[in-house]
């Protein structure tokens, strides 16, 4: 009786050891399965199959049968109204430019409307400030406002797109659009008005930190704060595809608080100050493939805000997706900042190149005290660096821009991956990062990435686990912090 006992209470200490064992092996396996079934490159493939291109009925509607003349001369403002009118109102379709030269103010699309311009079609926006009246809602620099139109907007639309093998010229230059921005090397001469006088951009930036209620931040005339080029504001299911996108005034594509965006094909090609090529802002799975970026500055910068008035929208920047695209002269290839106020979540960057001497970074990520924010998920993949000026990877949480950047607002950065990168010349560092004390850059990985040549590899301050993983810099395999 006593065999028999003992028997059995080894029985249940043996089965409560298994049991234990069972769960204890089930719990340290399962986030191993998560990770590989919802890795980071599952979740943008999620992402891509959700966003569709806009679908338009079959009517067309040609500019010419509503007065629109091509020999660049007559203005054809009114005739692009009409014809995007009668489209809308007929339940969409797509407006069709021609081939030929025509002048225009401001194009404001309509519900379902596909703009379209044929081969040998270039649109050449005014450069009189009166053809962007009368003013609407739209942002500068992460700032909300009343100001000149974009060229091309889109407000609270469903079904917009842009399209075809033509020619968008905003015909700005150092003679018109440009001087604005107080830089002589763009026109601007000494005593001239420009943006930074204190009452335009310095008071605007005022106002949004302030909480001035939008219909109150009037601009336009003499306040000298330039028009985007393309806006879709507050946009759903939006398309800009095929076309070609020359001499802007200020930000060339921005999809503002926006959802479901497809940027595909486009090539732009302008060297203007603050040329961004493509400025997400506040806005929700934005795909932007098979472009081409020559800009005067960041070829792509994703933005959620400035300062107080990113606060107050609080609209995070989330699932943007960057594939097989061609960055050449800028700023940065791939950035997020400066203005990132609302935060920045799930960027993904693959199977894109990045080569000029005029290039200063591949990946960027730039804030500081006064904007605040936090920045979670970059993941960077498959990507060749021919040649930059400063840095591979560069995160900068003390950027300064105008006057003293410095508040109370530390931002966070955290969770960024580069893996199966190739650079031929990665300038003057492999990473640059400066965080701060009290909140440093976190989780940064290299994953076989090459750098054949560099300066230095690596200048860090307050940046916690830093991984590499056969990653080699300047032929030597480099071995994680300790």
């Amino acid at each position: 009786m006593l065999n028999q006992y003992f028997s059995i209470k080894t029985l249940k200490v043996n089965f409560s050891i298994l049991l234990f064992l069972f769960f204890y092996i089930s719990c340290k396996q399962e986030p191993n399965k998560a990770l590989t079934s919802n890795s980071v490159w599952d979740k943008m493939d999620t992402i891509v199959a959700s966003v569709k291109e806009p679908t338009f009925n079959d009517k067309v509607f040609n500019i010419i049968d509503f007065g629109a003349i091509a020999d660049r001369e007559t203005y054809n403002t009114e005739a692009f109204a009409k014809a995007i009118n009668n489209c809308t109102n007929s339940g969409g379709g797509t407006v069709f430019v021609p081939k030929g030269k025509y002048i225009t103010g401001a194009i404001h699309l309509e519900n379902n409307v596909n703009l379209h311009l044929e081969e040998g079609a270039e649109i050449l926006f005014s450069t009189n400030p009166k053809d962007y009246y009368p003013l609407v809602a739209t942002s500068y620099e992460g700032v909300e406002l009343m100001n000149y139109s974009p060229l091309i907007y889109a407000n609270n639309k469903t079904n917009v797109a842009v399209t075809g093998k033509g020619i968008l010229n905003g015909q700005a230059s150092n003679e018109n659009w440009w001087a604005w921005c107080g830089k002589e090397v763009y026109g601007w001469e000494k005593g001239s008005p420009m943006q930074r006088d204190s009452l335009n951009l310095p008071r605007l930036m005022k106002m949004g930190d302030d909480g001035v209620p939008l219909k109150d931040r009037v601009f336009g005339d003499n306040h000298f704060l330039r028009p985007n080029f393309i806006e879709f504001y507050e946009c759903k299911n939006v398309m800009l595809k095929g076309v070609k996108i020359i001499n802007a005034p200020f930000w060339i594509i921005h999809p503002f608080k926006s959802n479901n965006v497809i940027v595909d094909g486009v090539t732009v090609e302008s060297h203007g100050p603050n040329n961004d090529g493509c400025d997400p802002e506040y806005s929700k799975n934005v795909i932007i493939k098979n472009c081409t970026f020559n800009t005067g500055d960041d070829c792509i910068a994703i933005k959620a805000g400035r300062d107080g008035d990113g606060r107050r929208v609080a609209i995070k920047t989330e699932n943007i997706v960057v594939q097989n695209c061609k960055m050449i002269d800028g700023h940065g290839g791939v950035v997020i900042g400066s203005e990132m106020s609302a935060g920045v979540s799930n960027v993904f960057v693959e199977n894109c190149t990045m080569d000029s001497p005029e290039l200063d970074r591949a990946i960027r990520i730039k804030t500081n005290s006064r904007r605040g924010g936090t920045v979670d998920g970059v993941y960077v993949r498959n990507i060749e660096i021919g040649q930059v000026k400063e840095a591979v990877l560069k995160v900068n949480m003390h950027y300064a821009t105008y006057t003293n950047q410095t508040g109370e607002f530390i931002p966070k950065i955290r969770n960024i991956l580069l893996e199966n990168v190739k650079v031929k010349n990665g300038g003057s560092f492999g990473i640059l990062a400066n965080g701060y004390e009290e909140s440093p850059i976190e989780n940064i990985t290299f994953r076989n990435v090459k750098i054949d040549k560099v300066d230095e590899a690596f200048s860090l301050k307050h940046v916690k686990n830093l991984k590499l993983i056969d990653t080699y810099i300047n032929g030597s395999l480099m071995q994680s912090p300790d």
